[in-house]
Order: structure tokens, then sequence, then C-alpha cells
């Protein structure tokens, strides 16, 4: 019996030796945390934009007749007054001939009536033809100087018809394509011949939210909608930034009831030629300067439910997980308007290994720029 018992009290001791030990605290996570950065940024803002000339002038003909040259090679430079089109000018010379004709005529009939005012004039102050004559005499005479008058217009009109043969370049640019072809009877209801376009500077159009057009009138209520001094930025269809600034030129006196904006346009020197009327791109600006703004690397963020949220570390490493309202991205940072104080400490990396409350070892956050 006390062989038993003492069994049973070894067989106790060594199951209560093997019993689990007190619960330890769990270990730090090691996450890399940023400090908050403050400082003034730059406010940008981007909107899609096309190009158009400066002046598209689109050339017709202006006179009817069959198109006998094309005196420009398409897709050039042309000047103001360089020659582009001929139309056959024999019956509009015909036509300005026989005006030359026809004002020698009223001209010659003109120099009767004269000698006939001129001789009836003494004998009707002799009675010797009847007031009635000399009357009708000079009523002759009025008529064949309005004659002569319609003749010299007549003339006027012809020669400017027969100096519309020559089609010339109304301005400086770069001359379209050919909507034509050689022998065709052209005239005022044919259509356009061609286009020239002004390209230097160029226009760049694009619209801007009734959000942003109030904007900037309460920023600067006497402006013309847009701040003064706003340089505008071309980002071009391959990804480039086209060298040279825009400045604002005009804005359009209604907003788009279907969209809503408002359609304003920049202009663009272009000595080079690069743009082109027609090309799409985005036209970019720094509209103003955000102070002490509240910058945290992008990669702290995590969207949920189209809000976002990061992890704050407090003096005692206990993470917090706090929603926040973020504003635009600079570079490989984002401004955060509401959500943060000066100051605070974020999870820049590792966020998915921590949850509220969550104890963890900061360690530096080494941002890829930092790392190049």
């Amino acid at each position: 019996m006390f062989f038993i018992i003492l069994a049973g009290a070894v067989i106790l001791g060594f199951t209560g030796g093997c019993g689990k030990s007190p619960d330890q605290a769990p270990a730090a996570i090691d996450v890399q945390v940023a400090a908050v950065e403050q400082r003034d940024v730059p406010v940008i803002r981007e909107w899609v934009g096309s190009l158009d000339g400066f002046v598209n002038a689109q050339i017709r003909a202006q006179v009817s007749g069959y198109l006998l040259k094309q005196d420009y090679q398409e897709g050039s430079v042309v000047a103001k007054g360089d020659p582009l089109f001929e139309i056959d000018p024999r019956p509009l010379a015909a036509a300005f001939a026989g005006a030359n004709g026809r004002l020698a005529d009223a001209q010659a009939q003109l120099g009767k009536a004269d000698l006939d005012v001129k001789r009836f004039t003494p004998l009707a102050q002799e009675k010797a033809v009847s007031q009635q004559e000399l009357d009708d005499a000079v009523q002759t005479q009025l008529a064949a100087k309005a004659q002569v008058s319609s003749a010299r217009a007549a003339i006027d009109q012809a020669r400017l018809d027969l100096s519309f043969t020559h089609i010339v370049s109304p301005v400086d640019g770069i001359a379209g394509l050919v909507q034509v072809q050689i022998g065709d009877l052209v005239g005022p209801a044919t259509g356009i011949l061609t286009t020239v376009s002004t390209v230097d500077p160029i226009k760049a159009y694009f619209p801007i939210s009734e959000q942003n057009y109030l904007e900037f009138r309460r920023r600067e209520p006497g402006a013309p909608s847009i701040p003064a001094g706003i340089e505008f930025e071309l980002i071009l269809s391959d990804g480039t930034t086209y060298p040279l600034k825009g400045t604002f030129f005009a804005i359009d006196r209604q907003v788009d009831a279907n969209t809503g904006t408002l359609r304003v346009v920049a202009v663009f020197p272009n000595p080079s030629g690069l743009l082109r009327p027609g090309q799409f791109a985005r036209v970019r600006a720094v509209v103003s300067v955000e102070h002490g703004a509240l910058l945290v690397p992008q990669r702290a963020l995590t969207e949920l439910q189209g809000g976002y949220q990061l992890a704050t570390v407090d003096a005692k490493n206990h993470v917090h997980i706090v929603a926040v309202t973020v504003g635009q991205q600079i570079g490989s940072q984002t401004v955060v308007e509401t959500g943060l104080h000066p100051g605070d400490r974020v999870v820049a990396e590792g966020i998915q290994k921590v949850k509220e409350d969550s104890l963890v070892n900061p360690l530096p956050f080494a941002s890829a720029e930092a790392a190049r």
C-alpha cells in the first residue's frame, strides 16, 4: 500500500513539472517608421487639353474657274503673301477688258453731254432753243456722269476678281494638304482648298471645373479667373515634358451645361514647330503653394473602401490605426490633409504585420529614393 502511494506521488511530481509556464508578453514587431514631414508644397493642377493653331486660315476660292496650278509644297512653311494656287484668269481678264470698254463708252457719252450743255446754255439765254432742251441736256449730262462712275466701279470689281485668280496665304504658318486637284472647277461654293495654321505660338485648349474657377476667383477677385503669373507645362503623349512654358490667354464666356467646365486657352511658344494642331497633351500648372503641408511616404497609406488609413506609432511604440484624408502626390510622398499632426510617426514598411495596439520595434525607413 505504501508503495502504491509513493509511486502516485512520483507520477504527480513528474506531471506537475511538465505544466505550461505563465503567459509571456509578445515580442515587438520590426517595422520601418518614417516621421511625418512638414513643409510648403506647390499645389499642382492637371488637365487634358488639345492643341490648335493660333490662327487657322481656311483657304477658299473667291471666284469661279478651273484650277491651273498649285504653288506650294503641302505641309511646308509659308509666309504671308506667298502664292498657293492659280485659277484660269482668261475669263476674268476678258471681263476686265469689257469693263474698260464700257468705261470708254460712258466717257464718250459724257463728253457729248458736256458739249450739248455748253452749246445749249448761251442759246437758251438768247431764246434760240427752249429751256426744255437745255434741261434735257443737263439731265443727260448727269446720267452720263453716273454711267462713268458705274463703269469705273465695274472696272474695280473686275480688277479685284482678276486678282483673286492668284490665291495667296493670308498668314504665316504651315500649309495643310490640298483638298482639290488640278483641273477642278473651283469657286466660292466648292469648299476649302487647304488650311494654313499659325503654330508659333500655338494654343492649348483645356477645360477647368467650375470648382477650380471659383477657387481661382476667390483667391484673386480682380484676376480674369486664372491667377496672374501662372506658367503652364505641356506633358506630351509620349510622357515627355515640353521644354517651353505657356501663359494664360483667354477663358470662355460660359460654363458648359453638359460638363460643368469652362474652356481655357493657354499659348505656348513653338519655334521648332514640334507642336501641331490636333495634338493631345496634359496641361499642368502650379496654381498655389500649400504652407505647412504634412507629407508621408506613399507606401504608408492603405486604401480601404474608398478611404485611406495608416498606422501611427506612439511614444511607447504602440500602433494606432488612423483614417486620413489625402491630397496630391508629390514624388514618392503624399500630402495628408486630415488625421495627422506634425511630429507623428507612421509605419512605412511592414504595415501588413501590425494591427491596433501592436507593439513594434521602430527602425528607420529606407526609402527607394534614399537608397538610390
